[in-house]
């Protein structure tokens, strides 16, 4: 790949993402590119960018859970950043979507477009659009990416509630409430 070919993408943050949720170092690309509806190269060039800034490690099997961490907390918001949107119908999201839910109390609601969706809120552009369709199926992977888009859209209190609630899943290897 060319330089230019190492600049991070929105899917690497989910692809990773799905790597922690998964919980093992023994998934497969094919499984893994097939379960987020993306292709198996589009997955390969994802893991061959994260390896080259250091979100995985050297074997590519391995989260480097603090750099990953570390780029969320002070990153995620600045290079992929998003506003609400109109309202639509979607699946909720940031502080709209369990865990967080259950923690703040709000009437703005957030979510993912989406015509399957049974809520209406504010949208939210998600990071990779076929994630709207894959987190019915993985309640992990789902609090996860919630998680982070409390981070790029909430107000510092919900920033830092998603932050503590993402270093017990990420840091801490705690996936479940």
């Amino acid at each position: 790949m060319k330089n230019n070919n190492y600049i991070m993408k929105p899917q690497d943050i989910v692809i990773l993402l799905k790597i922690i949720a998964l919980n093992s170092e023994n998934w497969q690309q094919k499984p893994l590119a097939d379960s987020l509806n993306m292709s198996q190269s589009e997955v390969s060039q994802s893991l061959a960018r994260s390896k080259y800034s250091g979100l995985l490690d050297g074997t590519g099997k391995k989260v480097s859970r603090l750099a990953l961490f570390d780029f969320l907390q002070f990153g995620l918001s600045v290079v992929f950043p998003q506003k609400p949107g109109p309202i639509v119908r979607g699946v909720p999201t940031a502080h709209s979507a369990p865990p967080l839910k259950s923690i703040i109390q709000s009437n703005e609601l957030y979510v993912w477009p989406s015509a399957k969706g049974k809520a209406r809120g504010q949208s939210i552009q998600p990071l990779y659009s076929s994630i709207v369709d894959l987190v019915e199926s993985d309640e992990k992977f789902y609090q996860l990416l919630s998680l982070i888009d409390a981070i790029r859209v909430g107000r510092a209190r919900e920033r830092k509630i998603a932050i503590d609630e993402l270093k017990q899943r990420i840091l801490n290897g705690n996936q479940t409430d």
